[in-house]
């Protein structure tokens, strides 16, 4: 089954890195790919989201048509910035998974959801 790992966490926080602390951060994600990806528990790899700066929202206005609004809607200290699609057995194996993920700067917790199936 599949599983979406959403990483959250502040992003402005991994906008202040510098560019050697940045590198080393990158340095213990790609050794997270190199653990997971052979043991095929990677399914579809995965997405670093740019700032929410960078944004849009769409929403129903008052009178349920789209409304597009730049940036995140709600404020929010915590965003997701990355989405990383696991191949798991069960959830559990998949939060195991996902609790071996480098928190670093910018990067405080992680959520793994189920991904809806409709075959």
């Amino acid at each position: 089954m599949k599983y979406a790992m959403l990483i959250f966490g502040d992003d402005r926080e991994w906008a202040a890195l510098s560019p050697a602390d940045e590198q080393d951060a990158m340095k213990l994600v790609y050794a997270w790919y190199e653990r997971w990806q052979p043991t095929g528990k990677i399914a579809d790899g995965g997405a670093e989201l740019q700032p929410r700066d960078t944004a849009r929202s769409v929403r129903a206005d008052a009178n349920g048509q789209p409304m597009i609004t730049d940036g995140p809607y709600l404020e929010l200290k915590e965003v997701i910035g990355a989405v990383v699609m696991l191949e798991c057995d069960d959830i559990e194996e998949a939060a195991r998974i996902a609790a071996t993920w480098p928190l670093t700067a910018g990067m405080s917790g992680l959520e793994v959801r189920p991904v809806m199936s409709r075959e």
